[in-house]
């Protein structure tokens, strides 16, 4: 059964031999006309084609600038990466916080092109609020899913056209179902961001490890006044948010303040405030 793989010859003496990746595509014997390669050779195939993807320049290579130099600088991509996985989660009370980590996300999207699939446990998503961070109503898919938020999410993958797929899930994320969401991005090459809910802001359900290549966690911060000159003067200025990277694969964690998305989805850093790195606190 094992005469179908072919094996490398033994370098002469004295050659030097190379222990890295191989720069050409593995090969495989011809199986003879009639019949199936066995079970092992499949997996080998299957494996071989899946770290071919993984490590291919494309759509996993793709990102999207947050448009703060601080901010871009930690991430290994200068951006979001697309084709994969990401998470955010409010990092207070959800009665509280929970729509700055929503406007958050829906920034991010308003600056992509294309229809968004957003997955709701129940239809309590206000509309005119993400058409304040310029995510506009009629770009969105939006699907009631109940109790099965993750498997819709994973069926979304699998629809060619969309450019992101967001869904709303609460409780705990298993290491499995996470890996199962981040494989199902790479293929796709869309982008995948997991808004997590939870009453508690410090559920140690929310710092289970998990497949995300970046976790963030949003919080509102008071808003400034409206005229900066005449700070005794009442009024509301545009909202800020304390954006924290707790994790983020191959980059650097960090916390920065920002102002919130404006009505084209992008961010502003707080000036004269200095955004300390996370692991330097």
């Amino acid at each position: 059964m094992f005469t179908a793989l072919t094996i490398p010859e033994m370098p002469a003496a004295g050659a030097v031999s190379y222990n890295g990746p191989s720069l050409a595509r593995p090969v495989l014997a011809c199986v003879p006309a009639g019949k199936l390669p066995s079970p092992a050779i499949a997996l080998l195939r299957e494996r071989i084609a899946r770290i071919e993807r993984i490590h291919a320049p494309g759509a996993a290579d793709r990102s999207l600038p947050l448009g703060i130099e601080a901010i871009d600088q930690a991430l290994p991509t200068g951006g979001i990466r697309l084709g994969a996985l990401h998470e955010a989660a409010s990092a207070g009370p959800d009665t509280e916080h929970a729509a700055a980590a929503t406007l958050f996300v829906a920034g991010i999207l308003a600056r992509l092109e294309g229809p968004v699939l957003w997955v709701l446990r129940q239809a309590d998503l206000f509309a005119p609020g993400l058409a304040a961070a310029g995510l506009q109503p009629n770009r969105v898919i939006f699907a009631e899913a109940g109790k099965d938020v993750l498997a819709v999410m994973e069926e979304g993958f699998r629809h060619a056209g969309l450019a992101a797929v967001v869904a709303e899930h609460t409780g705990r994320l298993s290491l499995v179902a996470s890996r199962r969401l981040q494989l199902a991005a790479e293929q796709s090459g869309i982008l995948a961001i997991l808004i997590r809910r939870s009453p508690s802001f410090d559920d140690p359900a929310l710092n289970e490890p998990t497949a995300a290549a970046t976790r963030w966690r949003i919080a509102a911060l008071p808003s400034p006044p409206a005229l900066a000159h005449a700070p005794d003067t009442p009024g509301l200025g545009r909202a800020r948010w304390q954006v924290d990277l707790t994790r983020c694969r191959g980059g650097e964690p960090g916390s920065w303040m920002v102002e919130a998305c404006d009505a084209t989805g992008r961010l502003g850093l707080v000036p004269d405030v200095f955004n300390r790195s996370v692991m330097a606190a």
